[in-house]
């Protein structure tokens, strides 16, 4: 089967769909969004489409800034190279024979030099979309990962973010904007923190990154590192559901927030880029590309920053993103718990109430 592109909010895209889910993957880039979920009685769009349009922007704005929307993947993560972000997150991606519930894409890659396989599956009767990136012939340390934006709705909410526990979590070593040329930062430079709910502030004292909405007229970049195991989960609670994104952290050791709340203005960013939020897991220093990651700067923290690629051995990228309906004074996500039969998982508030959410957990691990 091969699908016909159909053009979404000015891009090119591929199409998937279930009973439960509708979405769309760029062509150019490979970001995939908009997703649409089924709840009860009404559809919910969760990720992020930025507040242009492709052909709105100038000539020289970069691929990944035209298309930006949902989830795509960076490889390598950050500045480095020719693109911000990597070749899979801007250039062309090549439909290859796909079936009524997988779209498989390809893309043959420069720098570094190989080659990566795009997977995203959907299953009947479940809010779950599976991506696979499989990554073959390259040679040498990278970083890379995943890139979610979600918008948050308009009103106050409030509404609730929370990630597995931390070993290690920080805001940008370096400042992350920059106020001469219109960028502005909330947060402290260079401070660590063991809780969301203090995070240093530049001006003093502590903000939340728990609730949204906050700190309007602000960017800001903070980074959480995994505790040693094998599953864990970033969780954001919206209007009546929940998102969450559940990764093997040896692959994926670290969450950025990239908190996006209108502080960048000039194109095309112009301060209309609000109430979005980055939740990427990654394996990277931050957003510094891979020759900041290569210097190993947390290794006596006991979190990696790039992972070794050989070329005579492919290396699986795997991730879920999930979506179930929960009371709207659900709040905050407080554990996830996998089940034993592999097929579900038990979603827990700080209140104790849980809902079981039907997801193929055992994906995760190739």
């Amino acid at each position: 089967m091969i699908r016909q592109l159909t053009t979404i909010h000015g891009e090119p895209s591929f199409t998937l769909a279930s009973d439960r889910i509708k979405l769309a993957v760029t062509r150019r880039g490979g970001h995939m969004g908009p997703v649409r979920f089924k709840l009860r009685n009404r559809w919910v769009s969760p990720y992020s489409l930025a507040p242009w349009k492709p052909d709105e922007c100038a000539r020289n704005t970069p691929p990944i800034l035209r298309v930006l929307r949902g989830d795509f993947l960076c490889l390598p993560f950050g500045g480095d190279g020719d693109y911000v972000h990597g070749e899979t997150a801007n250039l062309t991606w090549r439909q290859v024979k796909s079936t009524s519930e997988h779209l498989r894409l390809r893309m043959k890659l420069k720098r570094p030099s190989g080659s990566v396989a795009k997977t995203i599956g959907i299953r009947p009767g479940e809010r779950a979309v599976y991506q696979e990136h499989m990554v073959s012939g390259v040679e040498g340390r990278f970083n890379f990962g995943h890139h979610a934006i979600l918008k948050f709705p308009d009103d106050d909410g409030p509404y609730h973010i929370n990630v597995s526990p931390f070993r290690y979590g920080s805001t940008k070593p370096e400042p992350f904007t920059d106020p001469a040329i219109g960028e502005y930062s909330a947060l402290k430079v260079n401070a660590t923190f063991h809780s969301l709910d203090r995070v240093p502030l530049a001006s003093g004292g502590t903000t939340s990154l728990r609730k949204v909405p906050a700190r309007e007229g602000y960017e800001d970049l903070v980074m959480v590192s995994s505790r040693p195991g094998d599953f864990a989960w970033t969780a954001a609670t919206l209007d009546g559901y929940v998102w969450i994104s559940l990764k093997d952290p040896r692959i994926l050791p670290s969450t950025l927030f990239w908190l996006s709340n209108g502080g960048r203005h000039y194109p095309p960013w112009n301060g209309r880029h609000r109430r979005r939020i980055g939740l990427e897991e990654v394996n990277s220093h931050f957003s510094d590309g891979h020759a900041v990651s290569r210097k190993d700067l947390l290794k006596k923290k006991g979190v990696p920053t790039t992972r070794a690629f050989s070329a005579k051995e492919p290396t699986c990228i795997r991730m879920i993103h999930v979506v179930h309906p929960v009371p709207r004074a659900f709040g905050r996500v407080e554990r996830i718990e996998r089940d034993s039969d592999g097929e579900s998982i038990l979603v827990s508030n700080n209140q104790g109430k849980a809902v079981r959410v039907p997801v193929n957990w055992r994906f995760l691990y190739w």
